[in-house]
């Protein structure tokens, strides 16, 4: 595959998931006043406290935009550059589902009606497959993202916890603002639907887990695990502290599907062995 055409697959993906994030946000979650996470979730809010002719489709663009032109020096170009068009897609988007189209989305959504459970799982569903499409071609849906990667270290918290201390700002802020706690607490629901959704689809359903084995029996086990995977297995030489003598750590990648016939390999050839198993993120490159 070209490095054009690698491209143009790449924007086909975001503008696919610009789309699809609206649909999750404006048949769901803004007929029924729910809230999205992040700068999201702000832009629906400000848009259901503003008059009419604020749009959603423009907070999306005037709070989103700024934020990844700031992060731009440290998130790079093309992270940028495609984040900037998802938004601009989704915010597009967003626009004709709510102006445009000849369908009601002003007290109900179309298709689960006036359900909150419902529309907030759903909206949080279909949302975070868009959001995660973004994230697994190279950019990002929301600038909390950015807020989370610039100033996260400076007040002395991880990425995850930025986040979430913001969105939970957010629907503390939207119960004040609506007298009711109502809808921000079925936005917990959304958030939380949208998060684990974002994950499976920004890293897929099979995980890869990567085994580290210290052993005294290395040829035995990386041949038996040679003979039932047919994977690469990478051998390297070890010492253990107490006891001050030679071992072998094998260090080798499975799917989460595999993982208990490892477990079953090692108990058999080695039953001293030490085994960790940790979930990997990403694999690149060929077997060793």
């Amino acid at each position: 595959m070209t490095n054009r055409t690698h491209q143009l697959r790449d924007f086909a993906a975001l503008t696919a998931a610009g789309i699809i994030n609206a649909f999750g946000i404006t048949f769901f979650l803004y007929p029924v006043n729910l809230y999205d996470s992040g700068i999201s979730g702000a832009s629906m809010l400000l848009a259901q406290v503003t008059p009419e002719f604020l749009p959603l489709s423009l907070f999306l663009v005037m709070l989103n935009l700024p934020l990844f032109l700031y992060g731009y020096k440290k998130t790079g170009l093309s992270f940028t550059l495609r984040s900037a068009y998802a938004v601009g897609i989704y915010s597009l988007a967003a626009y004709l589902f709510t102006e445009v189209l000849p369908v009601d989305l002003s007290i109900a959504s179309p298709l689960a009606q006036q359900d909150l459970l419902l529309c907030a799982i759903f909206g949080g569903l279909i949302s975070g497959i868009g959001s995660g499409l973004t994230i697994r071609f190279g950019g990002a849906m929301d600038g909390i993202e950015i807020l989370a990667v610039l100033f996260a270290k400076k007040l002395g918290l991880s990425v995850g916890m930025f986040v979430m201390v913001f969105n939970v700002g957010l629907y503390i802020v939207a119960g004040f603002v609506i007298s009711s706690w109502i809808l921000p607490l079925y936005s917990i629901i959304t958030y939380a639907a949208a998060v684990k959704t974002v994950d499976f689809i920004a890293e897929g359903l099979d995980k890869a887990k990567s085994a580290m084995i210290i052993t005294d029996k290395p040829q035995e086990i990386c041949q038996a695990l040679s003979q039932e995977f047919g994977n690469g297995i990478t051998l390297l030489s070890a010492r253990g502290y107490y006891s001050d003598s030679e071992k072998a750590l094998i260090y080798f990648v499975v799917n989460r599907f595999q993982i208990n016939k490892v477990r079953t390999i090692v108990r058999e050839q080695d039953r001293r062995a030490y085994v960790t198993i940790t979930e990997v993120s990403d694999v690149l490159g060929s077997d060793l």
